[in-house]
């Protein structure tokens, strides 16, 4: 992996990480489902407006509209609508962790349900994961967090896992960004519908508000994932989602730095397990494609 990947991949997961302080910043001023409707009509529009001004086209391959809809449902408007939902009442760090957990799901659904071979690093990377994760929960939850919040980060990142076992190389082909504008545009559909019924929509204007907002749309919402499918191109699905490894410590730094959330020594400690579980799971597949 040369120098230029491994820098992209820094900064995709610090901007990937990022975005769970910038939403925790939002629905302090605006009704999670609303904003989140408005961020991704807003970057799903710039995305396909660049996509067209690339060349690219919307005429995809069944394929791919099956990972458009799939992506716009499950990782759009069901995974992060419940984080935004949920970070009303969890910490930014709290839902990080929960969400950075994602490979080790995908790793031992693989596992479990498609038959794919596990080491005894990926196996002791999973069970190490999951142990720093039950270490912080057990801290939180003892700090009197909020259970139905943490549910729905939980069922959340399930959704995504889902997701991204559904829809397994079917992106290939081009058109990528054209792929991502539309599946945010999906991601719009699904959650106005449900701001409809489930929300009566509120904006309390202030510049917090808006800096988040911006921020949200245009670096984690279409940067991070344009370097995403950049980083898959170049150095392959397996080498980029090592750089998952770092979300835990980014997620939970940014969180500490931009709204001063508290870090208790469990949690350091919990976020240094998971790190170092998803970093020995993502090393081990890694080995295993070139056997």
């Amino acid at each position: 992996m040369d120098i230029r990947a491994i820098l992209m991949g820094l900064i995709f997961a610090l901007m990937w990480s990022s975005a769970f302080t910038s939403a925790r910043i939002i629905v302090a001023d605006a009704s999670p489902l609303f904003a989140l409707s408005a961020r991704y009509l807003i970057s799903g529009l710039i995305g396909v407006g660049l996509a067209k001004a690339l060349g690219q086209s919307w005429h995809l391959t069944p394929a791919q509209w099956r990972a458009t809809i799939v992506f716009g449902v499950l990782q759009n408007a069901v995974y992060l609508g419940l984080n935004f939902v949920a970070m009303q009442t969890v910490e930014a760090s709290l839902a990080a962790i929960i969400a950075s957990t994602m490979p080790l799901l995908v790793a031992l659904a693989l596992w479990l349900f498609y038959s794919e071979r596990l080491k005894p690093l990926g196996l002791a990377g999973l069970i190490a994961g999951f142990v720093g994760v039950a270490l912080i929960m057990g801290a939180r939850l003892g700090g009197g967090v909020d259970p139905f919040g943490v549910a729905l980060c939980v069922v959340g990142v399930i959704a995504l896992t889902a997701a991204t076992l559904l829809v397994r190389e079917a992106t290939s082909g081009g058109n990528f960004l054209m792929i991502v504008g539309l599946q945010m545009l999906v991601g719009c559909v699904a959650l106005s519908t449900a701001t409809l019924v489930l929300e009566t929509p509120r904006v309390n204007p202030s510049w917090p508000l808006f800096f988040a907002f911006t921020y949200t749309c245009l670096i984690p919402g279409l940067a991070a994932t344009i370097i995403w499918f950049w980083l898959v191109n170049r150095v392959g699905a397996t080498r980029a989602a090592t750089f998952h490894f770092l979300n835990p410590f980014f997620g939970v730094a940014v969180a500490a730095l931009l709204l001063n959330e508290a870090l208790g020594g469990r949690d350091i400690l919990g976020v240094v397990i998971i790190t170092l579980g998803i970093l020995a799971v993502q090393i081990s597949r890694q080995s295993q494609r070139k056997v």
